[in-house]
């Protein structure tokens, strides 16, 4: 019987395991987004929902996409690229390649292992994990794996002690950065997790603030996270919070949400080390521009005063190219690494970023760059690019 006929069997943790993963446990999985099918296949409904699911019609979720698919490639050719340097620094740490991981929550809803996976997979990619404050592992037990460069992604709650203690833990435990998510004064309306009353299962808690009784997720009458949100996380959030996070801690602040110039300049003025354009991954307003489609903008206020980073629907080493035609330092990942988490565990996350990494650096190759600096806004071609050069019908 063909590997493909075999009848699903049952997992280590009683999960169903189909033939899709036996695939993937063969190396036949050819490209990242394979996993989010495995993924569907073995993990509950709720768990599955929360991480595929976008906010309202999910137009946004599928733009974050498609925009990528728009813009075309400008390749050089007869240039000699046997060899190809991919490296990068990042807030002055060198890592392997402009592919980081992006911050997901409760990676353990997706395998045991969980952030304790994804940390060991970033380390061995030698590149960047940022770690969720709504982790299902601590600060202190994600640095426990071993060394590797590790950002945090931080929630403001309502009470700045909580704050201060949790950012002076994960510099003690050696996180490098802090992202500070900017875009999530309310939960989005994530109707699948409405659907599902969404709530953490009982197994699992918010490790960073177990010791704080805010650990656990009630049972509300629609997802237990937005209720968790509207009830902890603080709405008055400004700018000069920005300022006042300098003052308690002094790792480098990255201000994760950004989508327009304007705010673009508010962070520079507000001494912000970096900006991460993303619309949490579709998952707060719909009807946003994809993050692709809003880079270039941030770009040009940016005026190359600090780095610009992307996450939001990379799937491609040609996402990787087209993120940094446009003027990204780097890009991060989100979904597949989960998604993979929840197939093959750390395997299935080492697997995504190198397979990640490989078509990044073919699709430098095809295109004649030998080295980051090499690619140009020239290697593009975007829809404004293409209506900018049509004649006109008047």
């Amino acid at each position: 019987m063909s590997v493909q006929a075999e009848a699903p069997r049952p997992a280590a943790s009683g999960r169903r395991v189909g033939a899709r993963e036996i695939s993937a446990e063969m190396g036949e999985i050819t490209n990242v987004m394979e996993y989010q099918a495995i993924a569907k296949q073995k993990l509950p409904k709720m768990a599955y929902d929360y991480y595929a699911s976008g906010a309202e019609d999910e137009w946004t979720l599928q733009e974050n996409r498609e925009a990528f698919s728009r813009i075309l490639f400008r390749p050089r050719i007869l240039i000699d690229v046997s060899k190809i340097d991919m490296t990068t620094t990042v807030l002055g740490f060198k890592i392997s390649m402009p592919i980081m991981i992006a911050p997901t929550a409760m990676q353990k809803m997706a395998h045991p292992d969980g952030e304790y996976a994804t940390a060991r997979a970033a380390s061995a990619a030698n590149t960047i994990m940022t770690l969720s404050s709504w982790a299902t592992s601590s600060v202190e037990e994600v640095a426990s794996t071993g060394p590797g460069i590790r950002f945090f992604q931080l929630y403001v709650y309502k009470d700045r002690k909580v704050v201060e203690q949790l950012v002076r833990r994960a510099e003690r435990a050696g996180f490098k950065a802090i992202a500070l998510t900017v875009d999530t004064p309310r939960l989005g309306r994530r109707e699948a997790d409405i659907k599902n009353r969404f709530v953490l299962p009982p197994n699992l808690t918010l490790k960073n603030f177990e010791g704080l009784d805010l650990g656990k997720m009630d049972q509300a009458a629609d997802s237990g996270l937005a209720s968790y949100v509207a009830g902890q996380i603080d709405r008055t959030l400004s700018w000069k919070d920005v300022k006042w996070l300098q003052t308690i801690t002094t790792l480098p602040i990255l201000v994760k949400g950004v989508i327009t110039a304007e705010d673009t300049r508010l962070a520079v003025e507000n001494g912000a080390a970096g900006i991460i354009v993303s619309n949490h991954g579709a998952r707060q307003l719909d009807y946003v521009p994809a993050t692709i489609s809003a880079l270039e903008e941030v770009i040009k206020a940016a005026r190359g005063q600090l780095p610009v980073f992307l996450d939001g629907g990379v799937r491609r080493g040609t996402d990787v190219f087209k993120a940094l035609a446009l003027g990204a330092a780097g890009v991060f990942v989100g979904r597949p690494v989960v998604f993979a988490l929840a197939a093959a565990g750390e395997a299935g996350v080492s697997n995504v970023m190198k397979m990640l990494r490989d078509e990044f650096e073919l699709t430098m190759a095809l295109s004649g760059c030998t080295c980051l600096a090499d690619i140009t806004r020239n290697h593009i071609v975007t829809e404004s690019d293409r209506l900018r050069v049509m004649p006109s019908r008047l």
